[in-house]
């Protein structure tokens, strides 16, 4: 047995850190210990605050999930306070782990952060490549400068602080509000509603743009891979191939399957599209991890829509 690792979550209780509870306590190491953060534990815009959660809880890895979060129209309506305190947490939360001697940090990023005009399929060498996309451009600044402020904190080649780019999570556990969340859990409840009250759909956009998902329950599995084994400064995307990119439309077709719902579906074409696309490649983590099998996203969705109708009263909405 190894030197105790004991891992602080932080965000524990979202999407992606309940993703990551089932996968630890499906497959328990025995020396690594979990505390999942949430922000009731401490305001990680506080760098008080922060440093007292780290010396309550004296962790020797980080994973960091927390961050200010919303679907497009809430990131278009407010650019600079999605950049603003997105900063104050990524910086506290990196630079007192650091300060606290942590040997690794794996930090959450997004799709969002690859440069709008650009070449596809994207990959991990792009991220600096130009300005992102007009819609969402604080949330994503404030990501990529979590690279590079792990590039500063690994240049002396002590510890280890790297990231994640997963592309569209969705999952139990996820935000389904309807004005703020995103795009799959806000169909999910949408197609929820309609079955109940019988009324036809109404999918804002033209349902012509495409996404990748990634089921929540997947992604835990490989965050915890890539805190055992994936020792690189450089992000690596975590995502499904580029064949699995589907359009809105289908993913609404899909969730529609989960429910067995067979009303009339109307394209409010007023609504934005937000980018057309932001197809990914998951080739270095093909190559480093190839015996990893996704959940096919018809079992994934109908799954997720399970959870969503059983715990509709507690869910996030």
């Amino acid at each position: 047995m190894g030197e105790k690792k004991v891992i602080l979550v932080t965000g524990g209780s979202g999407l992606v850190g309940q993703g990551i509870r089932m996968a630890a306590e499906k497959n328990p190491v025995a020396d690594e210990e979990f505390i999942y953060l949430t922000s009731r534990d401490a305001d990680l815009t506080n760098r008080e605050e922060t440093k007292a959660a780290f010396e309550k809880h004296k962790p020797t890895h980080v994973i960091h999930l927390a961050a200010k979060v919303g679907g497009l129209y809430g990131n278009m309506r407010a650019n600079l306070q999605f950049f603003r305190t997105n900063m104050q947490i990524n910086d506290n939360v990196l630079s007192v782990a650091h300060e606290m001697g942590c040997k690794k940090v794996v930090s959450c990023l997004s799709t969002c952060i690859f440069p709008d005009k650009t070449t596809y399929p994207i990959d991990e060498t792009m991220v600096h490549n130009g300005p992102p996309h007009d819609s969402n451009f604080g949330y994503s600044y404030a990501k990529r400068m979590i690279d590079v402020m792990n590039r500063g904190f690994n240049s002396d080649g002590s510890v280890c602080f790297t990231s994640v780019v997963p592309t569209n999570v969705f999952g139990p556990f996820d935000n389904f509000n309807l004005e703020e969340g995103h795009v799959m859990p806000g169909l999910i409840h949408k197609i929820y509603k309609c079955k109940r009250d019988n009324t036809p759909l109404t999918v804002w956009g033209t349902g012509s743009a495409l996404r990748q998902f990634i089921y929540s329950v997947d992604l835990g599995k490989l965050f915890l891979w890539v805190l055992r084994n994936y020792n690189e400064t450089a992000p690596i995307i975590l995502s499904v191939s580029e064949e699995d990119e589907i359009s809105i439309k289908r993913a609404a077709e899909l969730v529609a399957q989960g429910y067995d719902f067979k009303g009339e579906f109307i394209y409010d074409t007023t609504r934005s599209d937000g980018q057309h696309k932001k197809t990914a490649s998951n080739k270095k983590l093909l190559q480093l991890h190839p015996e990893f099998k996704f959940t096919p996203i018809d079992q994934a969705i109908r799954e997720t829509c399970q959870w969503f109708e059983a715990n509709y009263e507690i869910a996030r909405k």
